[in-house]
């Protein structure tokens, strides 16, 4: 099985330019938790904008979040992997990284997909997806990055 077979093709993707409250909307229209943010030129990823990021980066922090885009709250730790990645090159990017979602790149590093640990457990029904959901639920060294 590769990243192919378990991502999300085609996912939306927005600018750092990006109003946050444009970014909600998004996540209510496509019923995700997580924006790739790209290079309006290249297309390639910036970052990540996570539910779990306007959470804590805009509103927690009191800022006017309509006043925010997504380069203002956005993870710029963004872990890609290839669309042939193999399965267990996906679980151990999402582990060694302590990430809960990779987005899939083309050969030009353009956003070809997204993979989170709900696809891998969705696809998946092994003791690595779980172990999985371990390693990146631990306390400590984990980011916010994907969350």
């Amino acid at each position: 099985m590769k990243a192919s077979d378990v991502m999300t093709p085609h996912p939306a993707c927005c600018s750092p330019d990006t109003n946050l409250v444009d970014v909600t909307q998004m996540f209510v229209e496509h019923d995700v938790g997580a924006i790739p943010v790209v290079d309006p030129t290249t297309s390639r990823p910036i970052g990540i904008v996570t539910d779990r990021d306007v959470a804590t980066r805009a509103v927690a922090s009191g800022t006017d979040a309509r006043q925010m885009t997504a380069g203002d709250c956005m993870t710029t730790s963004v872990v890609t992997v290839a669309p042939d990645a193999s399965l267990d090159e996906v679980l151990d990017a999402m582990s060694e990284n302590q990430v809960r979602r990779l987005i899939v790149v083309d050969d030009h590093g353009g956003v070809v997909g997204i993979i989170s640990q709900a696809d891998v457990a969705l696809h998946v029904k092994n003791k690595k997806s779980g172990d999985l959901v371990e390693q990146v639920s631990k306390p400590g060294q984990a980011s916010t990055a994907g969350d």
